[in-house]
């Protein structure tokens, strides 16, 4: 059966070349009569010639549109094959389609072998990961283990204490850079599985602000959350709240004491979104469209602690789920850090 588009083209093709046999055999027509004058019999003789031509132009264009039809049926099994992995060869008795089957065909397999390749890499990478996290859990749990251990001996000096703190905060410090590291790795590699389903959003702004909310109390920052219960959102309520909570830890880590943070979170007609705002530092402009690469660090926060890791986390777990994240700042006045969520 034709489609829309081959009844289209094989009408196209018989109009214009009916046209031009029409122009012709008037134009010679013309020419004649012009010279010799009007003879009845000639006459007679160039209609006949007329409806030959015609006739003949008509069954050349239904030849013609029956190959081009034949052809792109052709091709359309051939590609419906390949779509569903009936690879065998028709044994096409012409050139030009016996080629393109073989290289349609050569195209399938090293595509499927690349697929292989990349399977296997994937697999290769899981395994790593799970090593990784196995190997490196138990001597850095030891390792926080035993110096809080120390720490609790009596009668420790003020450098021994010192050192105990430093190995505790370092040893914290890169627990959490493989945990992140870990997660990232296996939201790359299609490891971890995002459960996205509609949901009020306060429940988990909620979360991911008890997390932070003792160091920004320390600090003297005040959080305000401005939320409608009933502003919903389509999202992983685990791993949003993880990725809010990156956005506020950078918020707190880059705020000066007495600074404040503000999270408002309005739906729209297909988006939900959460606005980050502080009254920090500050990010410049020309270093806006970086800050969300892996382990990017602004000339701004070079002088706190941090791996430049949170960001690009945070745009990966929310990319995952469908929405994006987007960045306003100016130096000295703070910044804003906006998440949409989708509603559907």
């Amino acid at each position: 059966m034709k489609s829309g588009k081959e009844i289209r083209y094989s009408k196209h093709v018989s109009l214009i070349f009916a046209v031009i046999f029409l122009l012709l055999v008037l134009g010679y027509a013309g020419t004649v009569t012009y010279l010799e004058g009007v003879n009845p019999a000639f006459l007679n003789l160039t209609a006949l010639f007329v409806f030959s031509i015609l006739i003949v132009g008509a069954c050349w264009s239904r030849i013609l549109r029956r190959q081009v039809a034949g052809f792109m049926n052709t091709l359309d099994e051939m590609v419906d094959r390949a779509i569903h992995g009936r690879e065998q060869l028709t044994h096409f008795d012409e050139t030009s389609l016996s080629s393109l089957e073989h290289k349609l065909l050569r195209y399938i397999e090293i595509s499927k072998a690349n697929e292989q390749h990349l399977e296997s890499e994937k697999n290769t990478i899981k395994e790593l990961i799970s090593d990784i996290s196995h190997q490196t859990k138990t001597p850095l749990s030891n390792i926080l283990l035993y110096s809080q251990l120390l720490a609790e001996t009596p009668d420790l000096g003020g450098d021994t204490r010192l050192l105990l703190d430093q190995i505790e905060a370092q040893s914290e410090k890169l627990e959490w850079l493989i945990t992140s590291l870990i997660k990232l790795s296996r939201l790359e590699t299609g490891m971890i599985t995002l459960h996205s389903e509609v949901k009020p959003v306060l429940v988990t702004l909620t979360s991911a602000v008890s997390h932070i909310y003792t160091r920004a109390e320390n600090k003297g920052i005040s959080i305000q959350i401005e939320c409608d219960p009933g502003t919903a959102a389509r999202h992983d309520h685990k791993w949003t709240s993880e990725a809010l909570f990156n956005l506020l830890e950078n918020a707190v880590k880059y705020t000066d004491p007495g600074g404040s943070i503000r999270v408002v979170a309005e739906s729209n007609e297909m988006f939900t979104r959460i606005d980050i705002s502080d009254t920090g530092i500050g990010i410049a402009k020309n270093e806006l469209e970086h800050i969300f690469k892996r382990f990017y660090r602004g000339q701004g926060a070079r002088g706190y602690e941090g791996i430049g890791i949170g960001l690009y986390l945070t745009r990966k777990i929310i990319s995952i789920q469908g929405g994006f994240i987007t960045a306003a700042s100016e130096p000295g006045q703070g910044t804003k850090l906006s998440v949409f969520l989708p509603q559907l």
